[in-house]
């Protein structure tokens, strides 16, 4: 939505200074970002920006200059310091422009300017489109999404720009809130005008309003095309014309934002509905998968799993568990992972080990692709490589005597496939790397001999200066003598006021300036050392630079097998992990089918037995549902533990289906397709609904949305009414459940006529 700015009317820009009408022409073409100019060392905001920026990020409101007889606002951040300032105004709901200068002096010069020198947005920070390690959370996917549509029908595509991840499904309206809640995506892009439902809201998603022709189908597949080099997409699977619109609109929202500057994304992913178990949003948060009703991670079901050690490997994990498959061939061979690599359990501490020193991948191959990439992320790249070549001579060396799984040789020939790239980036790196190339001194000595001949050349001159210091004091006689540096004389001798006289009458210095305690000097010799010296030091930095771009051309040339690598020691990661828990925690492996059993033995409930005290045990429980429509009545008194028997058989079907290993003696799974439940109570009073409302609108869905191969677990159906109408609520809900959907289900209740 478009925003007003409070700023001086045109007719009044004529009295403003060049520099604050040249912030008006750039801000008028950002209306609903603030807008981060940039002023030597400081981002600057003006006016009505100023006064947001200095309310949210507590710092002082200054002015500068004045516009039609008032004060202009202004405030600003240090540039060294900007990502900490940026992250609190994304959090609180702003979009930052980020203004930089693009011209230097000497081109403002040739072009006969005069005023201010050109600058441009290079980029729109949005709560989507962040790929700054200081403003993500390294173990988290930070997904932007966008809405398409054709006709009646729907479709949602998502990515995570610092990931690459790419990916689109059509689904139907009343899923459509529940593949949100599967994604939570940071920032959600929609046409204009369009009816959103309130789930969106209750995630809290930014959404974030364009113009309907972003989300034109056939203009979203000729760009898709383009981006990937092909005339067609048939390649990567079959798009409908809203998965098209959706993911047209997001590549073309991510134009805009990056101003052109596209990143690197994998090729779009089609997911087919029937692909993964269905969780909506009211299940989600009853079941506190991911995160617990308070919005905490700690307490939830994968803070109670993850036993990752790579921010990769803990972001496939939440991946896993927000959407777990629904194809038991594919669970199987994820299965068969954690199997042999439980069965190995040396070998499978040494890759733990290796891949601690792992570092995030993809997060610096991104940051790389996008110009935002220093050479800290091409160590990155090389460290995680190496490492990763480690991890795969430490599995050659240590096989424990067991058939490899199906998929492990691919995983490992993927590691290996990207390990070249290592021995392009690793020789020219040095050992203390700056945040930006543009600080220079971050490649190694003697890797290239034109640098190494500058940079002497640059420290000779620095040694010589040092010398004509001395040489002053000897012949000069003033043992305080010194040659010192700032940014407005240059080099200069510098002494008190005491001895100026002696220099005064000294024809080889030059009087430049005169304070109240000292007074300063140039010399010839002294002016074409610093002369040398500056020109050693700037031609150092452009050869730093230069070979700076060849190294991460280097990378991206590479980045489909990089990409590959971070994939694959992220499964390795998960995998592992996974083997842990099960050793550790005696979880077993799941029997997985296509049928409609849910057996399990000597359950238990992975998140409450993790938190026991030592010494504590956690009571396993059995449940076996059988035939189709088979439902479990479960009773007893307050505190008898009934909501947390319903909640640990849901959590072991999630893990189970997620690929992992379950915390039980035995079980035996069913594919379930979709996951229902109803535990807990809450009100929803903002949009007038009351505990009871909520609860009869979730089971509602529930019996709507229900069928045979669905998992369903209700706690509680009809209280908060009068006892024979809660009841009857109860016993008809029960009666559909089993005679109509046919579910497998487990249904807690205080009423005993039931």
């Amino acid at each position: 939505m478009t925003k007003s700015l409070s700023t001086p009317g045109s007719a009044k820009v004529k009295s403003l200074t060049p520099m604050i009408a040249q912030y008006m022409s750039v801000k008028s073409a950002h209306p609903d970002s603030l807008l981060f100019y940039r002023m030597g060392d400081f981002y600057e905001m003006f006016f009505e920006d100023a006064e947001k920026g200095a309310s949210v990020l507590g710092i002082t409101l200054t002015k500068r200059g004045k516009s039609d007889g008032d004060d202009i606002p202004m405030c600003g951040v240090p540039v060294h310091s900007v990502d900490g300032y940026l992250a609190r105004l994304i959090g609180a709901g702003h979009r930052v422009a980020i203004c930089e200068q693009v011209e230097d002096p000497a081109e403002q010069k040739k072009r006969g300017g005069k005023g201010p020198l050109r600058r441009e947005v290079i980029r729109i920070l949005t709560p989507g489109t962040l790929t700054e390690d200081d403003l993500l959370v390294p173990r988290a996917y930070n997904y932007l999404a966008a809405t398409g549509r054709s006709g009646d029908r729907m479709a949602v595509a998502w990515a995570d720009i610092s990931t690459g991840d790419f990916a689109v499904q059509e689904v139907d309206q009343d899923r459509f809130e529940g593949v949100l809640s599967m994604l939570n995506p940071a920032e959600l892009v929609c046409p204009a005008g369009i009816d959103l439902p309130d789930a969106v809201a209750q995630l809290g998603i930014c959404c974030t309003e364009q113009a309907p022709s972003l989300f034109d189908s056939t203009a979203g597949n000729r760009a898709l095309c383009d981006y990937f080099g092909t005339s067609s997409l048939d390649g990567f699977g079959q798009f409908s014309r809203a998965m098209t619109s959706a993911a047209g609109a997001l590549l073309a929202y991510m134009d805009l934002t990056q101003k052109g500057n596209l990143p690197r994304l994998r090729p779009l992913q089609p997911v087919v509905e029937t692909g993964y178990m269905e969780i909506d949003p009211a299940t989600r948060r009853s079941l506190e998968i991911t995160r617990t009703l308070s919005g905490e991670r700690k307490g939830s079901l994968l803070f109670a799993i993850d036993q990752t050690v790579t921010a990769a490997g803990a972001r496939l994990l939440a991946k896993r568990i927000a959407a777990p498959l629904a194809d038991s061939a594919a669970i199987t061979r994820r299965l068969d992972l954690v199997s042999w690599f439980a069965a190995a359990g040396d070998l499978c501490d040494q890759l733990r080990v290796s891949m601690k020193a792992i570092p995030d991948i993809d997060r610096a191959l991104s940051r790389l692709s996008l110009g935002h990439g220093g050479p800290r992320d091409l160590d990155a790249l090389a460290r995680g490589m190496l490492a990763g070549a480690e991890l795969v001579t430490d599995a050659g060396k240590a096989q424990p005597g067991l058939a490899a799984p199906e998929d492990l040789p691919a995983l490992y020939d993927a590691i290996k496939a990207a390990v070249p790239v290592a021995d392009d980036l690793a020789p020219a790196l040095g050992d203390d790397l700056p945040l930006l190339a543009r600080d220079g001194g971050f490649i190694r000595q003697g890797y290239d001999s034109a640098l190494d001949e500058l940079r002497t050349l640059r420290d000779e001159s620095r040694r010589l200066i040092a010398a004509l210091q001395q040489d002053y004091c000897t012949s000069t006689g003033i043992a305080s003598l010194k040659v010192k540096h700032n940014n407005v004389l240059g080099y200069h001798v510098d002494v008190r006021s005491t001895h100026a006289d002696k220099l005064m009458q000294d024809d080889r210095f030059i009087h430049r300036q005169t304070t109240a305690q000292a007074v300063r000097f140039t010399t010839t010799a002294l002016a074409e050392l610093e002369r040398d010296l500056s020109s050693a030091a700037d031609r150092a930095l452009a050869r730093e630079i230069d070979i700076f771009d060849r190294l991460r051309d280097t990378a991206l040339a590479s980045a489909e097998k990089l990409g590959n690598a971070a994939a694959a020691l992220a499964r390795l990661d998960v995998a592992t992990a996974s083997a842990v828990i099960a050793t550790s925690r005696a979880y077993c492996r799941p029997e997985v089918s296509d049928d409609v059993l849910f057996e399990i033995e000597g359950g238990r409930h992975a998140v409450v037995e993790s938190m026991l005290a030592p010494g504590d045990s956690f009571i396993p429980n059995d449940c076996q549902l059988g035939d189709a429509g088979d439902l479990w009545l479960i009773t007893g008194p307050n505190m008898a533990g009934k909501s947390t028997f319903l909640r640990q058989n849901a959590h072991i079907a999630i893990l189970a289906q997620a690929g992992m290993f379950v915390p039980a003696t035995a079980a035996r799974i069913g594919v379930i397709d979709r996951l229902f439940s109803r535990v807990g109570a809450a009100d929803d009073l903002a949009r007038g609904r009351s505990t009871f409302m909520v609860e009869m609108v979730e089971t509602a869905a529930i019996l709507n949305q229900a069928d045979d191969r669905a998992l369903v677990i209700l706690d509680e159906i009809g209280r908060g009414t009068a006892t024979w109408d809660g009841l009857s609520i109860a016993w008809a809900t029960l009666e559909h459940l089993h005679g109509v959907n046919k579910v497998r289900g487990l249904f807690a209740t205080h009423y005993h006529e039931l």
